[in-house]
């Protein structure tokens, strides 16, 4: 599914803009990574592709449509086939994990198959399948409410997984994983996307995975592009302008957390 948006704008009050005139062309099949520093815009801009933000001002396409131009029931069509993966997935605590993966195609089915999977799980085969590909195939049965949190995370990407959409949109995917599972967890979304030639866009804090596992980055700071580039372009001038109001020093307080990676002189993440 191809996009493109065009003075892009969102507007969430005085001078305080999510974004604030945003070009952006990506074609169907690509993976885009978006970094930037917090309130950047990342996932205002996320929200506008997913149909889930109106923006204020400027056009939008998504897969040659014009959301805010259709029909209610074009619009429905349109959404089940977008796939979006929260940072803090909304499941119910209460729900068993296999409902909760199976709901990413209640979008597709009919009304009827619906309402019956709540009480009734209908593709169980196909929920541990999508469950095993994260590595989750031993909590099928188990409430989300008993699960940690990047556990959770991981149930939202088999969920995506399960829909299978024309388009991903991945908001922070892997925030509470350990590197070792998210470099992992992410290959998984990346290879799927990849195989389906779907198109893949995945907002990143953790800008090591965002140079290994993707082909072009986005770089998003005051509501605005900053760059558009191959990821083997990026440079280490790129990412400190990106990140300079988030760089502490090292023994300051509260420099526990250096959002800026350490990049080699290749240009390359080195840790």
């Amino acid at each position: 599914m191809d996009l493109r948006i065009s003075a892009l704008r969102i507007d969430y009050g005085a001078d305080q803009p999510g974004l604030a005139g945003v070009d952006l062309d990506i074609a169907a099949g690509e993976q885009v990574a978006i970094i930037g520093p917090s309130g950047a815009g990342k996932t205002s801009l996320l929200r506008c592709l997913g149909t889930a933000l109106r923006p204020s001002s400027g056009s939008i396409e998504v897969g040659r449509v014009q959301p805010w131009q259709i029909s209610r029931a074009a619009l429905r069509s349109l959404r089940s086939r977008i796939g979006t993966v929260h940072q803090a997935p909304p499941l119910p605590p209460r729900q068993r994990v296999v409902t909760a993966t199976l709901a990413g195609r209640l979008g597709q089915w009919p009304a009827w198959k619906s309402l019956l999977s709540l009480l009734a799980p209908q593709d169980i085969a196909g929920a541990r399948a999508a469950l095993e590909r994260v590595d989750l195939q031993d909590k099928l049965f188990e409430r989300c409410d008993e699960l940690s949190g990047g556990q959770l995370q991981r149930v939202g990407i088999a969920r995506v997984l399960y829909q299978a959409p024309a388009l991903i949109l991945a908001d922070e995917p892997v925030s509470a994983l350990d590197p070792s599972l998210a470099d992992h967890t992410l290959a998984v979304l990346c290879d799927d996307a990849r195989t389906r030639s779907a198109t893949l866009i995945a907002s990143l804090h953790a800008v090591e995975l965002a140079l290994a596992r993707f082909p072009r980055i986005v770089g998003v700071r005051d509501g605005r592009i900053a760059f558009d580039k191959p990821a083997s372009a990026v440079s280490e001038d790129d990412l400190k302008s990106l990140y300079a109001s988030e760089r502490v020093t090292p023994g300051e307080p509260g420099a526990a957390h250096v959002v800026t990676p350490r990049v080699s002189a290749t240009g390359l993440p080195c840790c």
